[in-house]
């Protein structure tokens, strides 16, 4: 499995190439390389953070979605598919977030590649709010918006359940690469004492707290709210860029007022105006929560991870969570 394939994919990629035609030609942090180390190609960031942390030296792992990308809406460009398809591992959260990866899956050749999908051993949740998030557009519009996220998909919010990520991630690793399956696994255990301390710290942090009610744009939190027992409040829907309807903003306006809401959370890669609206009209303060969907290759030099970005959620929902 670790040597470098040859170019068989290209048959392939002329189909997969049809099938997108007009996406765009978006940006990847994946680069040619020559290396005999296993190649790993992940989706979004925590999926690139996660296998990085299992994999270490072991293999060269990239990721395809650059911070800003839109990942809930994201569509490959055709370098992208053949990337994909000449990696030896590929690895993504689900079908429910990243809702080209079937098709680009069925359009390649994938028989000698090993497919992780990190969630594959989690319930998801049942997202019901979907529809009032869609009640400004027509029927037909409501109907095909948000059709990929009946359920909800941000597992990786809650530290437990990024454990679970992780060791499926090792698992995958270790099948495609044999040699150097007990590192993988070392590593992954390493890393989930890391992601246990983590909770431990959220525990801690909201353990007697009478307010447990946090408003935050983008409805990605609903698995860390439900291992600490928040509650979660969202302007928008799981998809940031929606735009709520006027009613809701009305309404949601009335909540925040009478419900001791200090702060208005919105993440640092989506646009915060409706956030930004309603925290001006019932006067209360913005704080970023990140849902982690991205992070800039400058703030990863700094030091930016998933625990440390995490720990940035934790001190910002404690401003409201008292």
């Amino acid at each position: 499995m670790k040597q470098k394939k040859s170019m068989k994919w290209a048959l392939s990629l002329v189909g997969a190439t049809a099938l997108l035609a007009g996406c765009g030609a978006a940006g990847s942090t994946t680069e040619n390389t020559e290396s005999d180390k296993l190649q790993v190609v992940t989706t979004f960031y925590p999926m690139y953070d996660f296998t990085k942390q299992v994999a270490q030296d072991d293999a060269e792992v990239s990721m395809l979605l650059e911070a800003g990308m839109e990942v809930h809406s994201f569509e490959p460009s055709s370098q992208m598919i053949a990337e994909i398809q000449d990696a030896d591992v590929f690895i993504y959260n689900s079908p429910e977030m990243e809702t080209w990866v079937p098709g680009v899956l069925a359009s390649i050749d994938t028989s000698d590649m090993v497919v992780i999908c990190a969630s594959d051993a989690i319930m998801l949740l049942e997202y019901e709010g979907e529809a009032h998030a869609h009640d400004h557009e027509s029927e037909e519009e409501g109907a095909n918006a948000g059709h990929s996220h009946t359920v909800d998909p941000h597992v990786w919010l809650d530290p437990v359940l990024a454990q679970t990520e992780v060791s499926t991630i090792a698992e995958g690793l270790a099948e495609a690469d044999p040699d150097n399956a007990e590192d993988y696994l070392e590593n992954a255990g390493i890393y989930n004492g890391k992601l246990n301390e983590l909770d431990e710290a959220y525990r801690a942090a909201f353990e007697g707290t009478e307010n447990r009610t946090f408003v935050t744009q983008h409805a990605a939190f609903a698995y860390l709210a439900a291992r600490y027992d928040l509650n979660q409040i969202s302007v928008t829907g799981l998809n940031a860029e929606v735009e709520p309807s006027a009613a809701a903003l009305a309404t949601l306006s009335d909540y925040v007022k009478a419900n001791n809401i200090s702060h208005i959370y919105f993440e640092n890669n989506a646009s915060s105006q409706t956030a930004e609206t309603l925290a001006e009209e019932v006067g209360v303060e913005l704080a970023v929560l990140s849902p982690l969907e991205g992070i800039t290759e400058e703030d990863q030099k700094k030091g930016s991870d998933y625990l440390s970005v995490m720990l940035d959620n934790l001190e910002a929902l404690k401003k409201n969570i008292n």
